[in-house]
């Protein structure tokens, strides 16, 4: 059973001919995952479909169908219009020449005349009847579409289909579901009402293998904490659709190209921890990339890996430094009580209580990592006292190894019992303390070295009085 918001969406679905379907960026396997299935399913209805990402597809998605359809460059027209008002003219002829690499437009009245009053300037109009976003939690991320074409988001209606918990509402509906594991997730029901309505089967299994390719990535193949009851439920449902969990397993989890391998290698070696704040972080520059013949997007999941070999951290960090000179950063934390969501808002950028991002422009990569480490550090005090951190430091930190107690030496009233130390040759020897002991307590010291023969002195150790002699 549907609800009312999937319902708007159903309808203006089906009033609609040309429809732009925009993933987030940077993409992943539910953006990529949602965007294409989406594509797909609007095509079996007859819906004339585009899809733009602002961002080239990640090689480790390649594998998926249909990636071939998503364009990289914005579709904005090209054409320029030049608006003449007739009311107080006619025109006779239009003449134009180029000159100079310029164009001269030649108007000849034949009544009236002819002011730049009557003039106006426009850009050609996108011809969509309907946007619709998928994993998108701002406009921001949908980077340069966005920026070069402002106008439209205001001209035709926008679908906003998401699951991330700082989603500001930008869309004229907008299904949000915060408990949802994935986008795909959410186009499930509405592409199986679809079915229903058109009396049609739209789900096979190359869609069905795109929707559930979501609900792995996201959910970190079913280990994250957003996975649900509903999300294993989902899945079932998709593998008998024919979804090819293996295919996605094999090609997302188990290839790894070995620049990829000697990327992760560089990146966990350069783990920092910061046991008050219980912070674990690192960073990749572009060096790094270099060094190791590898790409951007080889980091893949390799926070994941930073969180497997940080137990008892709170927050876990990985920053990377893109060629266009920006910084991206990657917030995880470990527990629900540590909103990551929260930390990435404070630098423009939004997610998940658990996993989150954003990017900081015109910064180096060491200032981006101080900002960064200094802010969370800052969330870490506001949130529970720097008490309540060091409180249970110990269970985060690595083992210390104690300083063994000084042996207890019970005095009595016996003899005292003489002992000697075999000391190396040209050291000196070490006679028993004076104070007494008794023959069950008997404890052998080690030698202190000396670098020379010593006149009698007394040397006070944990307790213990030691004597030197010539």
């Amino acid at each position: 059973m549907i609800n009312s918001t999937q319902k708007q969406i159903i309808d203006l679905i089906k009033r609609s001919n040309k429809i732009l379907v925009l993933p987030s960026s940077p993409p992943d396997g539910d953006s990529l995952g949602s965007a294409v299935a989406l594509y797909m399913v609007l095509r079996k209805l007859g819906k004339e479909v585009t899809v733009i990402c602002s961002d080239t597809i990640p090689e480790v998605l390649q594998f998926l169908p249909n990636m071939k359809v998503i364009g990289n460059k914005t579709l904005a027209t090209t054409d320029f219009i030049i608006t003449l008002d007739l009311k107080n003219a006619k025109i006779e002829k239009i003449n134009h020449s180029i000159e100079n690499d310029k164009v001269n437009i030649v108007i000849t009245p034949k009544e009236g005349r002819i002011s730049e009053d009557d003039i106006s300037f426009n850009k050609g109009a996108l011809e969509y009847d309907l946007i619709i976003t998928v994993d998108c939690a701002e406009v921001k991320q949908l980077r340069g579409f966005y920026e070069e074409n402002v106008e439209l988001f205001h001209q035709v209606p926008v679908v906003n289909i998401d699951h991330h918990i700082s989603n500001t509402h930008f869309g004229r509906i907008n299904n949000v579901d915060i408990m949802a594991s994935s986008t795909t997730e959410l186009l499930v029901p509405l592409f199986e009402e679809l079915e229903k309505e058109e009396k049609m089967e739209l789900i096979d299994e190359d869609i069905a293998t795109l929707l559930l390719t979501g609900i792995i990535t996201d959910t970190g193949s079913f280990q994250n904490a957003n996975t649900t009851p509903k999300a294993f439920d989902v899945a079932a449902e998709l593998v008998s659709y024919g979804a090819r969990q293996q295919e996605i397993i094999q090609h997302i989890y188990k290839t790894k190209q070995l620049s990829q391998l000697k990327l992760w290698g560089r990146v966990l070696s350069k783990i920092q921890v910061d046991e008050t704040y219980r912070i674990v972080w690192s960073a990749v520059s572009q060096q790094d990339f270099k060094d190791t013949n590898s790409s951007e997007e080889e980091t893949g999941d390799i926070i994941d890996e930073l969180m497997t070999n940080a137990p008892g951290a709170e927050v876990i960090i990985l920053m990377k430094e893109k060629k266009e000179g920006t910084i991206s950063v990657s917030v995880r934390t470990t527990t629900p009580s540590v909103d990551a969501a929260k930390i990435a808002e404070g630098f423009g950028g939004g997610g998940h209580t658990q996993a989150a991002g954003f990017r900081m422009n015109d910064i180096a990569l060491r200032d981006a990592e101080y900002e960064v480490i200094s802010a969370v550090k800052k969330y870490q005090t506001e949130r529970v006292g720097l008490a309540g951190l060091t409180k249970n430091t110990e269970t985060f930190s690595t083992p210390k190894f104690e300083k063994p107690e000084t042996p207890i030496v019970k005095n009595s009233v016996e003899k005292p019992v003489e002992q000697h130390v075999e000391a190396p040759v040209e050291q000196p020897e070490i006679e028993q303390p004076e104070a007494e002991h008794s023959k069950e307590n008997k404890t052998e010291f080690p030698a202190p070295e000396r670098k020379k023969r010593q006149k009698r002195i007394s040397a006070k150790d944990d307790g213990i009085v030691y004597k030197f002699e010539d």
